[in-house]
Parts: structure tokens; C-alpha cells; sequence
């Protein structure tokens, strides 16, 4: 904020300077004009008005009514602006404290102009310069970084002239990593930041990310998330049954082999909450979140991203099945021996580890890792997960004593 009301009183005192100075004109002078004859009436010329009604009788006000020159060059004759509306006087008032030269004063006129600009007023996002990224629009991140977002609509001539502007004031103030945010809908702007230097860094369904490293020194801008989350469900009843299903399409489509209910985690969803919203989606039970068993890391899965796969032990709450009819072809209760025993099981040295893993659990000859809610330096809510054995157990007790 003090960055862009710094920019806001440099941009009007520049402007000040301007208006002041003399106004240069141009005489043109044709042959025609040293010739020993009375000038032409301008008026009866029908070269002279050829598109209407000339504006030769009007005064500067009237030909320019949004000029500055009232605030900039009052004079004892001259009517002091009169505001329209409530913005217009806030406008008004913004600019007469931002030419006072007092620093108070400038930065009271600074948040009236912003106001005024928010509220749509053309003459104050005017002032403001670049009106479509102001420092509500723009972030600086906590590495001496930008964030910028465009929101409004643009003319791809325009925002190239802003962008260009404002990669030298960035650079001037030293900053480090641009990001821009291009929303879907300004899409016609990506060639214009490319065309400025800046790469893709990654995309929403919404939104296109583009970032831009400005020092002569290595780029530490980071790359985007690398790794996608997966989660397992190991559902086991009371009569040592677990929940699995068959899969009308991907890998396990039509081959007839029955697995864990799995899925991924959603953006902003913890590992202990999407296993049951994936088991409840898939096949209609209701579970509780008991540890996490085991997880594995794989490379180049997706989009050449990296996988993390969580294998999650689950108590059923409900017992009665209703599948997922777009993704799953059956559901069933089945002896987890029997799970353990199909040969696609046994024949795949990973799924055969984690069925080994799950009858161990079941025979209490292992132990996972328990979800245990806590609290971040921040103050976010979050979940550690830990080994619950003697010590995990002597660790959650001192917690819930606290």
C-alpha cells in the first residue's frame, strides 16, 4: 500500500509540472498565405466544418470538461469545481490534499483516491495509472515478490503499455518474482505477457499463472506442486471382511479383480477426511478414520507429476451398500484372506506388501499412524500423524492432559 500512494503523489506532482509549463503550438504556414488576399471567412469555408458544428466557440472547459486545470491553475476568476456526486467531491478533495505537498494530507488523499477509483470513477482510476492492478490488486508476497491479478477488462494495447510500465517501476524498487494472475476470461492477454518475458508456471480451471524473475541472479522462483495425493480404504468388519469393489473403467476395468475403495484428495481436504468421502461416494458406507497404515511415493503418474498413495484403515459405521453406479461395478463384503489370496494380489509384489501390512494389523502385530489435531505457527488447523505405540500413546496422553 505505501508503495503504490508513493506511485499515486509522484504520478500527480509529474502532472502538476506539466500543466504549469507553457502549452507549445504549431504554426503551420501553406503558399497560400503569402498571397496579397483577405482571408477566407473560416465560417463560410465548407472545407472548414466538413464534419458538423466546430467547437471554435467553446471555452477550454467545455472542450476539455475533465480537465485537472481548475485544481492546477485556480485563478480569482476561474469557478472552483462543482462535484456531481459524492465520488466526484471525494475526487476533488483527493486531489487538492495530494498537491499540497504535506505528507498527511498526501496520504489521506491517496486512500480517497483508491475509494474513488473503487467506487468506478474514471478520473481517479485515471490518477491511479494502471486502474485494472492497484495495490488492492496487486500483493507483494513475503520474498520481495509480486502478485498481480487483472480483473477488469482490458485492450491488449493498453495492458502491454501498463505491463511495460510497471516491470520498470518493479525493477526500479528492486523486486525480485512477478507473478500474474490471468483470470479465463482475459485470455486474449497471454500473448502480451509472453511476450514480455514471462513463462507459464502453472493453471487453474479459472485461472492462468505466468511468473517473471527479474535479477541477474539465479531464479528461485518455486516450481509448481510436484506431487498428486492418492488414499486407499482398508474397511474391516467385525467378521474380518473388507470392504472391496470392481471398477467399470481405468486400469482395473473388466479384469475382474476386486480392491480397495481409492480416490484423491481434493485441494484444501485432509488425508483422514477424503479416504471417507471417497469409501462413502464409491460404495454408500458410512466409516470412521482409525490410521494411516502405510503410504508410497511413485514418479511421472500423472502428467509426469509425482504420486503419493495413502493406505488408510477405516471402522465401518453402516453396512449397507449402494455403489457408485458411473465407477463402480460391484461392491461386496469379502473375507480379507480371500482379498489377500486373488492372484493379482499375490502376483504384484506392492499390492501383496500392503495385504500382508493389513492382516498384520489385524492380528495386532502392527501399528500406523494416528491423525492427531493440532495447530500450525500460523494458527491453521492441521492434523499430525504419528505412530501410536507406547511412546505415540504417551505423547497423546501429556496432549489431552494439557
Amino acid at each position: 500500500m505505501p508503495t503504490a500512494k508513493l506511485f499515486i503523489s509522484l504520478l500527480c506532482f509529474s502532472l502538476l509540472t506539466l500543466s504549469v509549463t507553457a502549452r507549445p503550438y504549431v504554426l503551420v504556414l501553406s503558399q497560400e498565405d503569402f498571397k496579397d488576399e483577405p482571408p477566407s471567412d473560416p465560417d463560410s469555408s465548407p472545407e472548414w466544418d466538413e464534419f458538423g458544428d466546430s467547437d471554435s466557440h467553446k471555452s477550454e472547459e467545455d472542450l476539455d470538461p475533465g480537465s485537472w486545470r481548475q485544481i492546477f491553475e485556480p485563478t480569482s476568476t476561474q469557478p472552483q469545481p462543482q462535484p456531481q456526486s459524492d465520488t466526484e467531491a471525494l475526487y476533488y478533495s483527493a486531489m487538492t490534499k495530494l498537491m499540497t505537498g504535506d505528507a498527511r494530507l498526501i496520504e489521506e488523499g491517496s486512500g480517497e483516491i483508491e475509494t474513488a477509483a473503487e467506487s468506478g470513477y474514471p478520473a481517479a482510476q485515471s490518477v491511479l495509472g494502471l486502474d485494472n492492478w492497484s495495490a488492492k490488486k496487486n500483493k507483494e508476497d513475503k520474498f520481495g515478490g509480486v502478485i498481480l491479478t487483472v480483473q477488469n477488462p482490458m485492450d491488449s494495447d493498453s495492458f502491454a503499455s501498463k505491463l511495460e510500465h510497471s516491470m520498470s517501476l518493479w525493477t526500479q524498487q528492486g523486486k525480485k518474482g512477478i507473478w500474474i494472475n490471468l483470470p479465463l476470461q482475459h485470455s486474449n492477454l497471454v500473448h502480451y505477457v509472453v511476450k514480455a518475458g514471462f513463462r507459464y508456471h502453472h493453471a487453474e480451471s479459472d485461472y492462468l499463472m505466468l511468473v517473471y524473475w527479474i535479477p541477474h541472479t539465479p531464479d528461485s522462483i518455486p516450481a509448481n506442486a510436484s506431487h498428486r495425493l492418492g488414499v486407499g480404504a482398508f474397511v474391516v468388519n467385525n467378521k474380518r471382511e473388507v470392504l472391496v469393489v470392481q471398477e467399470t473403467s481405468g486400469r482395473f476395468g473388466g479384469t475382474g479383480v476386486w480392491k480397495m475403495p481409492t480416490g484423491v484428495v481434493n485441494e484444501g481436504e485432509d488425508i483422514c477426511d477424503a479416504v471417507i468421502r471417497e469409501v462413502k461416494e464409491e460404495t454408500g458406507v458410512e466409516t470412521e478414520f482409525v490410521e494411516v497404515l502405510a503410504f508410497r511415493q511413485s514418479h511421472k503418474s500423472f502428467f509426469q507429476k509425482s504420486d503419493l498413495f495413502f493406505v488408510c484403515m477405516l471402522q465401518p459405521q453402516s453396512f449397507d451398500i449402494q455403489s457408485q453406479a458411473s465407477e463402480i461395478e460391484a461392491t461386496k463384503w469379502m473375507p480379507v484372506e480371500d482379498y489377500a489370496a486373488q492372484p493379482f494380489v499375490q502376483e504384484n509384489e506392492l499390492f501383496d506388501f500392503i495385504a500382508k501390512i493389513c492382516l498384520s494389523k489385524l492380528n495386532d502385530n502392527y501399528t500406523g499412524f494416528s491423525n492427531v489435531p493440532t495447530t500450525t505457527s500460523s494458527g491453521k488447523k492441521t492434523y499430525l500423524y504419528l505412530n501410536n505405540d507406547v511412546i505415540g500413546s504417551h505423547l497423546l496422553a501429556s496432549k489431552e492432559q494439557a
